[in-house]
């Protein structure tokens, strides 16, 4: 009997030794960062070819902040402002308004990693008040080289031209890299 307690003593000791080294991490100091633009042309039936979002509902009568538009995307993703420079990344995922008395959105979208520096995906999740200059939104998890990651995306809306076109700076940071 005293064994087997001194056995289950040893495995939790061990157990809480090993959380402790593997959970440290500084939250001050990122461990992987970097600027990124996505570039999103909205779909307005003259642009099949070139639209990267579609709005898939858009109810009449909610409000005078667009309240329940539902807008999917699949947007390329720069290092650059330009447009026309080589994605490093997709952003794919989905946005709707959800409040009635200012512009709000909330966004769920995964940045798909296919380029020699990385490979893999992380996932942002968050509410995204627009109308304010920048946003923080969660990162919460990820695949390949951001497997399991987490940390935050500072949006700031670039360039907007109309309903067709904008472009949001996301600067992100990694706090927990694997």
């Amino acid at each position: 009997m005293a064994n087997e307690i001194s056995k289950h003593i040893l495995s939790f000791v061990l157990v809480l030794l090993l959380l402790s080294e593997t959970a440290s991490f500084d939250l001050k100091k990122p461990c992987k960062s970097f600027l990124l633009y996505q570039h999103n042309i909205a779909y307005d039936s003259d642009n099949t070819d070139n639209a990267t979002s579609a709005t898939i509902w858009n109810p009449l009568g909610l409000g005078n902040f667009l309240f329940g538009k539902f807008v999917i995307f699949d947007n390329p993703v720069t290092m650059d402002q330009n447009y026309l420079s080589k994605p490093v990344a997709r952003a794919q995922g989905f946005f709707f308004y959800n409040k009635k008395s200012n512009f709000n959105i909330w966004v769920a979208c995964t940045l798909v990693f296919n380029s020699t520096q990385h490979k893999g995906t992380f996932t942002i999740m968050d509410a995204n008040p627009i109308m304010e200059p920048t946003r923080d939104l969660s990162i919460v998890g990820g695949t390949g080289d951001f497997f399991m990651t987490r940390g935050i995306a500072t949006f700031k809306s670039d360039l907007i031209q109309g309903g067709k076109y904008f472009r949001l700076q996301m600067d992100i940071k990694l706090y927990e890299c694997y």
